[in-house]
């Protein structure tokens, strides 16, 4: 492994490790595997040249011929691996089911090799949902909360992570621009200046506070909230506060990371800070990673936040 030479924000390149092949020799597999979750849950970003996963050029080029402006989609195109469930996109029966398709082989290529790439995490995670994203990034209309333009950390508002770490998985299927990022300071320099302000005492302390922001979220998003931690509720907030905080994003240092044509890159969304400034066609596949996987767990946002606090965010 070894830093970028690029002078913007150096991520870990990844240049040791053949798809189909791995490393050699069981002792330098696991020493690798756990060397690298914990860069990764420091906040590194690890990245390749090309997919380390079978990525079949057929199925990038179907993907990239689609007319998605003329197709009925949501933000994303979304899949579902728990339920074999596609979302996000209809229309043309036989183009559904290709994507569909296209989908269900790209979630199991990249769990075959994140399984070994990362071996301590394998048969740990929750698999969480896979997603294309089709539309150019630059200028899109979205809602403030869901601006993708704006650094944030990643939270679910309908599926909490009881303190699961947001693992991603991202590969730029632009044949000819890069996929370009903004980031900034890390989680706990960030958490240390901001928690405060985006409300973290009183959710940490005042149970009827929590109680009451649970119910009202819950019957804004028409969704489920039993189970749902002080933590969850708090990084809900934080995504929130970030994008809403005009000051933050005008302000605050910027590191620019551009991902090439066909490069991959891990990283964990939760703990490091990034807005997606212009981009079209990227393919990502997401990982929860409970804290009973974790190898550096003073670095998860969950402690680092009930540092912060003075009291456990996580039961």
């Amino acid at each position: 492994m070894k830093k970028s030479a690029s002078r913007n924000m150096p991520w870990i390149l990844v240049e040791d490790y053949k798809r189909g092949k791995g490393w050699v020799g069981a002792e330098q597999c696991e020493a690798r595997a756990r060397a690298y979750c914990e860069l990764l849950e420091r906040g590194q970003i690890l990245f390749f040249r090309e997919p380390p996963f079978d990525l079949p050029a057929a199925d990038q080029q179907f993907l990239l011929e689609q007319q998605w402006s003329e197709m009925r989609m949501h933000k994303n195109v979304s899949y579902r691996p728990s339920e074999d469930l596609l979302r996000g996109v209809s229309g043309n029966r036989e183009t559904v089911s290709r994507v569909h398709s296209i989908m269900r082989n790209y979630s199991a290529q990249v769990t075959e090799f994140l399984a070994k790439f990362l071996a301590p995490y394998a048969g740990k995670w929750n698999l969480d949902f896979a997603s294309f994203r089709p539309l150019e990034e630059e200028g899109r209309d979205l809602p403030l909360h869901k601006r993708n333009d704006l650094l944030h950390f990643d939270a679910f508002p309908s599926r909490p992570t009881h303190g699961a770490r947001i693992l991603r998985v991202f590969t730029n299927l632009n044949p000819s621009k890069p996929r370009i990022w903004q980031s900034t300071e890390g989680f706990e320099v960030l958490a240390r200046r901001y928690a405060g302000g985006a409300g973290l005492q009183d959710i940490a302390e005042d149970n009827s506070f929590l109680s009451r922001t649970v119910r009202d979220l819950g019957s804004k998003l028409n969704i489920g909230v039993i189970g749902r931690t002080p933590y969850d509720m708090f990084m809900i907030r934080f995504h929130d506060f970030l994008k809403e905080n005009t000051a933050f994003q005008r302000d605050c240092p910027k590191t620019q990371l551009e991902f090439p044509p066909q490069a991959t890159w891990i990283v964990f969304t939760d703990c490091v800070a990034h807005a997606v400034m212009s981009g079209q066609y990227a393919i990502e596949q997401t990982f929860l990673i409970p804290p009973k996987a974790l190898v550096a767990l003073e670095s998860a946002p969950y402690r680092i936040l009930g540092n912060i606090a003075g009291r456990a965010l996580v039961s």
